[in-house]
């Protein structure tokens, strides 16, 4: 029976490895690295002509182009980020997990998006109503069991859940916020990913708006 993977809830510096060729042929001169700024400028506006229901980016087909930003996002967010953030298919490289959660796979792929495409940027996109947070503090508050694979997501989010319990206002929301933000701390502490900007960000699940967070 294999074993499980585990989550992460500290970042580690990667064992050194053989080297072996890039997956991807080198960026040409012809498409240079944009700067993290502008990608970041671009879907922020990206999410307001989105917001306003004017979004313009065409979805039918991939723009063939490498992706300018990671996005690592939750997987029952209200919509897809190419759609929040206005951006055609292929111009983001979206990598979903409830709640977030890290784990080798998930950071490898933000790393593969990063050292091998040249992403400049990783954004990581919390959701208001996030079910995994939700899940989190039922079983918090009740200490009912959570079934199989799922226990995996509680435990990882259970920290941001325990800092942010005595807070007042509203616990899922304190929770949501400290999960995101750890991700990005935990990215941006990495040295896997020390070429990029890393950023977190919430979507508010009525007007469409994505907001950075602190």
């Amino acid at each position: 029976m294999a074993t499980p993977h585990r989550a992460l809830r500290t970042p580690t510096a990667p064992a050194p490895r053989p080297h072996r060729p890039s997956l991807v042929p080198p960026r040409g001169a012809d498409e240079p690295r944009p700067a993290a700024a502008a990608v970041l400028d671009e879907l922020l506006a990206g999410n307001a002509r989105y917001a306003r229901g004017h979004a313009r980016r065409p979805y039918g087909r991939p723009t063939g182009r490498r992706p300018h930003a990671v996005v690592l996002g939750c997987v029952d967010a209200p919509a897809p980020p190419e759609l929040v953030l206005d951006q055609a298919l292929g111009e983001l490289l979206c990598v979903r997990t409830a709640g977030q959660v890290l784990d080798e796979a998930v950071l490898g792929s933000v790393q593969y998006g990063v050292q091998e495409l040249g992403a400049p940027l990783v954004l990581v996109l919390g959701h208001e109503r996030c079910a995994a947070v939700a899940a989190t503090l039922e079983r918090l508050r009740t200490g009912a069991p959570v079934p199989a694979h799922l226990e995996l997501l509680v435990e990882e989010i259970a920290p941001a859940a325990r800092r942010t319990r005595g807070r007042p206002g509203d616990w899922a929301e304190h929770t949501l916020r400290a999960q995101t933000t750890w991700v990005r701390d935990a990215i941006r502490a990495d040295p896997a990913f020390g070429a990029a900007r890393v950023v977190a960000a919430r979507l508010d699940a009525g007007s469409g708006l994505v907001s950075l967070l602190p």
